[in-house]
């Protein structure tokens, strides 16, 4: 994450917030949440207005702490308040800057400036640790491939923070000092014979977005920081990823029962309503681990297959489609999946996921069976090599035993990458899914 956008201010000048009370709604490019105030005072000014987008670090609200003293010309110090909080591991890009301190003998007022920090988070730490943290994905991976410590570069950017441009500066001053007369000559004693450069088509410039004629009477609606990532996310998979896809007809009549005779027991003792999600990621887990090819990424011109199965669950969110992860689902068992499926829906919705929560997925399952979906075909959550869909629940006539009976018949459909896998594939995990449903019945044990 490198910016956020101000959805909403949850709090005005003068209002008091206490230690952890939201004080904002961000938006990111994977996940709305809401800010809490690092510590408890008085909302001094609002920095930044609804709707602005803002890189990480940037200064977006003065708080006046609650139990500091006033100064007659309004001048802060937060240095002392932002080194007695520790930065911890778990918000490193996000804090405080120190105001300078009024003379000894006069009263004083301490105003912190509130941070939006890369994690979606506010948080107090000392001011000399803010360029070491604050760099973005890009850049960070930028260092590494040159084996550059970003600690070694003075950042030109807010606050110190060291860009892409400070990286190249830093590599083409390297690249000079190493091809001054002498060692120019030096390296290329022991440099290998070149070998010829292929001519490259010159990149093609990024097309303008479209744009429609806006009539009067037509609401025009800007892009969330989310929906713009779906958008991008989703044209790149269909884009990179040769999409096939193929379905299969369960007959879940069994767990149906099985569910029905057990749902109230189980809300009542464990707190948590059982739904058929979690008998689906428990079958979905058995069909990755017998195939774990759709339970992988592609890598250039290699596929990993992921050790661990990480599953991700999309979550519907009205306006937008957001995927937590479960990580080891495989270690979990119906109770445990449940539960896990619960916190993470109700912190979906309620904007309280943390950004790691979406992160590590291997393999998505869809539910759009809860809207009343019967048939869809979903788009591969990149770089997974797969995505499963679990549709609704329908009673239809079927053919049992040269009889036609009332059934409970569900269609499910993976949609995967087919530089990957092949449709053989695909089938036979959807048919590990189909045997695994298909074994319960109304006296099963949930396991």
């Amino acid at each position: 994450m490198t910016e956020g956008t101000i959805a909403r201010w949850l709090k005005a000048e003068g209002d008091e917030v206490e230690k952890d009370e939201p004080l904002c709604e961000i938006d990111t490019d994977k996940v709305s949440s809401e800010l809490p105030s690092p510590f408890a005072g008085r909302i001094e000014k609002l920095l930044i207005s609804e709707g602005a987008t803002v890189d990480v670090g940037t200064e977006i609200a003065l708080v006046a702490i609650d139990g500091a003293e006033e100064s007659p010309d309004g001048e802060a110090s937060a240095r002392e308040d932002a080194a007695a909080e520790t930065p911890t591991e778990e918000f490193p890009a996000a804090g405080t800057e120190a105001q300078p301190a009024a003379e000894d003998g006069e009263k004083r007022r301490t105003v912190a400036k509130v941070r939006s920090g890369g994690d979606g988070r506010g948080e107090i730490e000392s001011a000399e640790t803010l360029r070491l943290t604050r760099s973005s994905p890009v850049v960070r991976r930028l260092a590494e491939e040159h084996d550059i410590d970003i600690a070694e570069i003075s950042g030109t950017g807010t606050d110190g923070r060291v860009t892409k441009k400070d990286i190249e500066a830093y590599v083409q001053e390297r690249e000079e000092e190493y091809t001054t007369p002498g060692l120019q000559e030096e390296r290329e004693a022991f440099a290998p014979p070149e070998e010829p450069e292929l001519e490259e088509a010159p990149p093609q410039p990024e097309p303008a977005p479209e744009r429609v004629e806006v009539y009067e009477g037509d609401l025009v609606v800007d892009l969330t920081s989310i929906r713009r990532t779906i958008a991008n996310q989703m044209s790149r998979s269909k884009r990179e990823a040769p999409h096939a896809w193929s379905m299969v007809e369960v007959d879940v009549t069994g767990l149906v029962a099985l569910r029905e005779r057990v749902k109230e027991e189980f809300e009542s003792r464990e707190g948590v309503r059982l739904t058929y999600l979690p008998f689906i990621l428990k079958a979905v887990v058995e069909g990755l681990k017998e195939y774990p090819v759709l339970n992988s990424v592609r890598d250039g011109d290699r596929i990993l297959l992921r050790k661990r199965i990480n599953l991700g669950v999309a979550v519907d969110l009205e306006d937008a489609r957001t995927v937590p992860v479960i990580p080891d689902a495989d270690e979990l068992n119906i109770l445990g999946l449940a539960r896990k499926i619960d916190d993470l829906v109700r912190r979906a919705r309620s904007k309280q996921l943390e950004p790691d929560e979406l992160a590590g997925g291997t393999f998505t399952v869809n539910n759009p069976g809860a809207l009343g979906s019967v048939v869809s075909v979903p788009i591969i959550n990149h770089p997974q090599a797969a995505i499963l869909s679990a549709e609704a629940i329908v009673k239809r006539p079927m053919v049992v035993d040269d009889a036609i009976s009332i059934r409970s018949m569900m269609n499910f459909e993976v949609s995967f990458d087919h530089r990957v896998l092949d449709g053989g594939a695909a089938l036979r995990f959807l048919n590990t899914v189909k045997r695994r449903l298909e074994g319960y019945r109304v006296e099963s044990e949930i396991d």
